[in-house]
């Protein structure tokens, strides 16, 4: 494969940033799917994913850079000169490459004796010994930086938000939401949980167009609008009207709840607007369990000739 930063079109000092958007519509312009008449695009897309697989990655990016593996991120060969011991090095000879050596640092015949000191082999395990003890085998650490993930991008994550009523979050429940793909499923809904929650569901959201997983779907959880009771917090507040008669004699009222209905004491000469606190019966969220706030209303109730005449009769 040729070099990887010719095939991104980036400088060897370009940032992690600059690679990344390079890579971005570089695998765009060649997605075999937006380029189906075009029998090289699939090549192409995969070299530039190939290139970006040692470009994106900062431990292979290094490990390049420094010449220990190549454009296909494989190790490169060990490969040393041999000028260092009296200037000798591969010659060309009979049948391929005969080593002679200057000096001879390793004995009088280099190649006799079959395993003495100036056997080749120990000339390399000699090498390899003084360069395994400097530090760890570069061909061995690019091996190891192969087996990470693969740094393609994943899909972009999807926002959707879903109404729950206020009785699912009392009790818990699930909501139904419609997934970026079509598919309608059924999310659980924790008791208690708060107004604008959001969660978050692990690769359900677009797919990569790179060939990456899929991104995750971002779903916030809004109370839904309540025919009776309207949420402030962790309390709920609600209008119960009151027959005028009880308002001035005293009685019970019927107050709904998210769990029933309970009756009420209305003490004598209650005026309108008057609000009645029942503990505990708003919601369980995490930090405390709510209230319920009642605010008593008059009602008249239908027309009285007992009453209308009773009032006449104090004017």
């Amino acid at each position: 494969m040729a070099d990887p930063y010719s095939i991104l079109g980036v400088k060897k000092d370009a940032s992690t940033d600059e690679v990344k958007r390079a890579y971005r519509k570089l695998a765009k312009t060649w997605h075999p799917d937006h380029n189906k008449d075009n029998p090289k695009a699939k090549e192409r897309f995969a070299e530039i994913n190939s290139a970006y697989e040692i470009l994106g990655d900062d431990a292979k990016r290094k490990a390049f850079d420094r010449g220990e593996i190549d454009a296909d991120g494989k190790p490169r060969a060990f490969h040393q000169g041999f000028e260092g011991f009296g200037g000798g090095g591969p010659r060309p000879g009979a049948g391929g490459f005969q080593f002679e050596f200057g000096g001879n640092p390793f004995g009088a015949n280099p190649f006799g004796g079959g395993g003495g000191r100036g056997d080749p082999r120990d000339i390399f395990s000699d090498l390899f010994k003084q360069f395994n003890a400097g530090g760890p085998d570069p061909a061995q650490q690019a091996r190891n930086a192969g087996r990470k993930s693969s740094p393609i991008p994943a899909g972009e994550d999807a926002e959707i938000s879903a109404d729950v009523s206020l009785e699912t979050v009392a009790t818990g429940g699930s909501a139904r939401i419609t997934l970026p793909d079509g598919r309608n499923v059924d999310v659980n809904v924790p008791q208690g949980v708060a107004n604008g929650t959001t969660m978050r569901l692990k690769g359900q959201g677009h797919p990569s167009p790179f060939g990456g997983p899929k991104g995750d779907v971002l779903l916030t959880l809004r109370y839904q609008r309540h025919a009776r009771f309207t949420p402030d917090g962790a309390d709920l507040r609600v209008n119960v009207p009151v027959p005028i008669r009880d308002a001035v004699l005293g009685g019970a009222v019927r107050v709904p709840t998210l769990s029933g209905e309970v009756e009420v004491t209305v003490p004598a000469w209650t005026s309108g607007g008057k609000t009645l606190r029942l503990k505990g019966k708003g919601l369980p969220l995490k930090e405390r369990t709510g209230d319920l706030f009642v605010t008593l209303d008059l009602d008249l109730g239908p027309p009285d000739a007992e009453v209308e005449g009773f009032f006449r009769r104090r004017l």
